[in-house]
């Protein structure tokens, strides 16, 4: 029979709470305090199921020693009565954490995730298609309550018709339901995963609808187009014409800052928050992208192409310059700005498709080069090593290039003066 332990006092337990160890205080078999870097805790050692056990009690001096044998001596006699206080207590804890729905789930994901959100555009969307596609059906229901027949439910609709937009729902919710797993609001498997789960419910995205391209121009019809851009003579008129020099996505152009830009270097570094790949690009300037930047006026503020109001050009700005053009075009008895294979009107990244099918037959520049000038992720770990430099020099000769070629059609280089505003 084990040596019983002796009964020791409130006094004893406040010296020896100082003294690294396990000390047995008795009073009730297997109570123990526990002291370790400094703190000392209450223990209860016991067998439950044939099977050692230790139970956290609380620490000392917040449960007191007359406490800490009351508390003991109650886990025994439940212990005594078949009941497992240790698996009892941990259902207990789960039950405290109250229940969520699925839009609060969304929301706290949503705000935690936003400091790594590239702009408010971005935080925009993520919650949007949430709002739209996903809250209708299981937006008041409990995230534990969520099941694969609630998000076949959301997809089926959208699957075939709005693939690219069905896919981002079911990523954002997978998300939501991931959140929700690791803070503790439910369990088990993710209903919204792919891979051996929706995959088994729906065909792959890539197989139902092809990859839909951005309508652009032919390139030979770029030199046209800029002739008839270079008589208009708004800020969003030069913002597009900057895009097309630069071959720069839209948000880039719109979001352009005197302080990236260095006139006598002839280059534009973009930052790494308004790049697709979040790496900062050096973008180098062609002759006649220096001259437009120069004839522009220096509004209040530091945006290169700013809004009417300040600020910085919507999305729908540039496109709504290549609508009016068509639509003018058209009325004189043009073709208008379609794209033949698309048979839909041109978009201003379409012009990235045309500066690269260009450089693709017009030119023997390497293809990384080319990538570069794009600013594209490179896929290959090996080619990615071989292009840690940035090849500016050579970038600045096809971008030279492409200014002369798209000014080739007798379009007039002369930079059409803009009415000035207030100076900054």
């Amino acid at each position: 029979m084990p040596k019983k332990a002796k009964e020791q006092s409130a006094l004893w337990v406040k010296n020896h709470a100082r003294l690294p160890g396990m000390h047995a205080v008795g009073g009730v078999a297997g109570l123990l305090l526990h002291v370790r870097g400094g703190a000392a805790a209450w223990v209860l050692r016991v067998m439950i199921g044939g099977r050692r056990r230790e139970m956290g009690l609380g620490g000392f001096p917040s449960v007191t020693l007359t406490e800490a044998r009351d508390k003991a001596r109650a886990c025994r006699s439940k212990i005594d009565q078949g009941i497992d206080p240790i698996a009892q207590r941990r259902a207990a804890r789960a039950a405290l954490v109250s229940a969520i729905t699925f839009d609060e789930a969304a929301k706290r994901l949503v705000a935690s995730k936003a400091p790594g959100f590239k702009n408010a555009k971005h935080l925009a969307q993520w919650s949007s298609t949430l709002t739209t596609y996903a809250s209708p059906l299981i937006g008041d229901l409990p995230v534990d309550q969520v099941d694969v027949h609630h998000i076949e439910t959301i997809l089926s609709p959208i699957w075939q018709t709005k693939t690219e937009t069905a896919k981002r729902v079911q990523g954002r919710i997978e998300a939501v339901l991931d959140w929700a797993t690791v803070s503790k609001h439910r369990s088990g498997e993710n209903p919204a995963r792919w891979k051996g789960n929706l995959d088994k419910l729906f065909p792959a995205p890539a197989k139902v609808k092809a990859k839909s391209h951005h309508p652009a121009l032919p390139f030979n019809s770029v030199p046209g187009f800029m002739m008839q851009l270079r008589t208009r003579a708004s800020v969003t008129d030069r913002a597009l014409e900057f895009l097309i020099l630069t071959a720069a996505r839209s948000q880039e152009v719109r979001g352009a800052r005197w302080p990236e830009i260095d006139l006598d270097a002839g280059t534009w570094t973009v930052p790494a928050g308004r790049m697709k790949a979040s790496v900062e690009h050096v973008v180098p300037l062609s002759k006649r992208a220096i001259a437009l930047l120069r004839g522009l006026p220096r509004f209040a503020g530091e945006h290169v192409f700013p809004a009417p109001r300040g600020g910085e050009l919507s999305d729908m700005t540039l496109s709504k310059v290549i609508k009016l053009m068509h639509a003018s075009d058209t009325r004189g008895g043009g073709s208008g700005f379609m794209d033949p294979k698309e048979g839909r009107l041109a978009v201003p990244h379409g012009f990235r498709s045309s500066f690269r099918d260009w450089a693709s037959e017009r030119t023997a520049y390497p293809r990384d080069v080319v990538e570069m000038a794009l600013a594209h992720t490179i896929g290959n770990k090996v080619e990615a090593a071989y292009r840690r430099g940035n090849l500016l020099a050579k970038r600045a000769l096809l971008m030279e290039e492409w200014s002369a070629f798209v000014e080739r059609a007798g379009g007039d280089s002369k930079v059409v003066a803009l009415q000035r505003r207030a100076s900054a």
